[in-house]
């Protein structure tokens, strides 16, 4: 497989991106991947690249986009940061990969079992990883369920994966809300924005509506 061109970038919709990204979780799934030669693609994209997807994940070391994607130097713009939230930075990153490089698909992709998700539910303190955790708490207070306290803490793993899938759609919504760019090309069918779990039991991405 080669590296993507600015030929075969103009021919990715948004819609296009999305099924290769999960053509690409069913290879890796199935412990297959794509036939491509990645000393080729450094050399192929020494002078320029043409990524067709802007994926937004964790820093987590199981949850590498490139591999549970089946995807290779160039094809995608990879932003990673605990929790998988957006902030000014991020959304600049986004807007660069979206408007200037020409990528046709914004994927928020958040993890079971998450680290900073598990840090937000027991409100966790410690150094500047308090900064980041007070940006996820938002979503723990979004989880109504369950009310008890005693059940909404980083022990129950069912409590912990609601707030990482409750984690990603506030920051669906954060994106929308706090870039007109992203927000106005999505209006016009130029991106897509969406949102997905990956199941560190199985390897399995779960995009949502």
């Amino acid at each position: 497989m080669k590296a993507h061109t600015k030929e075969t970038q103009a021919t990715m919709t948004p819609e296009k991106s999305l099924q290769f990204l999960k053509e690409g979780n069913e290879r890796f799934q199935n412990n297959l991947k794509a036939n491509r030669n990645l000393l080729e693609q450094v050399n192929d994209t020494s002078e320029g690249q043409f990524p067709f997807a802007t994926i937004l994940s964790c820093i987590d070391s199981r949850v590498s986009a490139e591999l549970v994607f089946d995807q290779g130097l160039g094809d995608i713009f990879s932003v990673r940061i605990a929790g998988n939230f957006v902030n000014e930075d991020i959304l600049g990153s986004m807007e660069f990969g979206c408007k200037l490089a020409g990528t046709k698909l914004i994927v928020v992709l958040g993890h079971t079992s998450c680290g900073a998700i598990k840090g937000a539910c027991d409100h966790a303190r410690l150094g500047n990883l308090t900064a980041l955790i007070n940006k996820i708490e938002p979503a723990v207070a979004a989880v109504k369920e369950p009310a008890d306290e005693s059940l909404r803490n980083s022990k129950n793993l069912e409590f912990v994966d609601m707030v990482a899938e409750k984690n990603v759609q506030m920051t669906l919504d954060n994106i929308r809300k706090r870039s007109s760019v992203l927000a106005e090309m999505e209006e016009k069918n130029e991106i897509m924005i969406v949102g997905a779990m990956y199941d560190i039991s199985t390897g399995a991405v779960k995009f949502y509506d």
